[in-house]
């Protein structure tokens, strides 16, 4: 499970000196003097019980337009900083199932009750609210290759609360978690990882069916580029498009783009049957996989 961390007694700090010393010093979460770092700062932050509201409010009187213009993700999610030094700062809302919002989006929206890891690195903290609950659950992500319906063998650690002040740092692949509703709405804190490295790695949703008694299969990878995507159009377009297709299909350094590079080949060619068995000699047991299940199934998806 996520890594407790007893952050320093200190007093509050406000946005702006956190984000100028986090850009200053860079953030590595894989490396502890940076990890005692940020977690003195996020502390500082999470002890100002007024520059939220006061970012917020200022947010909203601009018609919202900055959130608009840097926000890459949800409507749950605040952003106070993004460095150009690969990491972000956000705030994230996290509605009680009995709150307007829920029953308006449902709780997919927002996560809830799906087992995932992250493939990336962050520091949360509990700011609002009595925090989201979650169970946690620990794995060794050496001993998987990342094939769909591959067995994880997790391990059940606990259930808890993100309450106000409580800080975690979860690790990269490492921590898989299922969260559920607060008993209330409640606010985190988070600095978050974006390295150039992160669309590159694939974060994965797991089943916990009860087959493997809870110790969990690969269910999906949902990470994908526009790349990726745009590749995928390029094929039907142009004899370009197809070229870098066979470019990335043989040499692209990252499994699930030489997989993709495959379907999307797969897709346009008149022998689908010879491209995906072609790949089913690749280096990468994932990349093998998916073109075998593409194969038997008679299509690349």
């Amino acid at each position: 499970m996520p890594v407790t961390i007893d952050p320093p007694a200190g007093s509050a700090l406000d946005l702006a000196e956190v984000a100028a010393r986090l850009d200053e010093s860079g953030v590595d979460l894989t490396q502890e003097d940076t990890i005692a770092r940020c977690a003195a700062l996020l502390a500082g932050l999470q002890r100002n019980r007024d520059f939220l509201a006061t970012r917020v409010i200022a947010a909203l009187q601009a018609s919202y337009a900055d959130q608009l213009e840097i926000n890459r993700y949800s409507a749950q999610v605040f952003l106070l900083h993004r460095s150009p030094r690969g990491f972000y700062l956000r705030a994230n809302l996290w509605p009680a199932a009995t709150d307007a919002v829920y029953a308006a989006s449902g709780p997919a929206a927002f996560s809830y009750g799906v087992p995932h890891d992250h493939n990336f690195s962050f520091l949360t903290a509990g700011y609002f609210g009595p925090g989201y609950v979650s169970d946690y659950y620990d794995h060794d992500p050496e001993a998987i290759d990342g094939r769909l319906g591959e067995p994880l063998d997790l391990r059940f650690v606990e259930r808890s609360t993100l309450i106000e002040g409580r800080m975690l740092l979860y690790r990269a692949h490492r921590d898989i978690h299922r969260q559920l509703p607060p008993e209330s709405l409640s606010l985190s804190l988070n600095i978050m990882d974006e390295g150039e490295h992160v669309p590159w790695r694939d974060q994965y949703i797991v089943d916990l069916g009860q087959k493997t008694d809870e110790r969990g299969t690969i269910a999906r990878r949902p990470t994908l580029t526009s790349g990726e995507m745009l590749l995928r159009c390029a094929v039907h377009l142009t004899g370009n498009g197809r070229d870098i297709a066979e470019q990335f299909a043989r040499a692209h350094p990252v499994p699930r783009v030489r997989a993709n590079a495959i379907a999307a080949l797969a897709a346009v060619v008149v022998d689908p049957g010879g491209v995906l068995e072609r790949g089913m000699a690749d280096a990468d047991a994932r990349v093998r996989d998916d073109c075998a299940r593409w194969l038997a199934d008679g299509q690349a998806c």
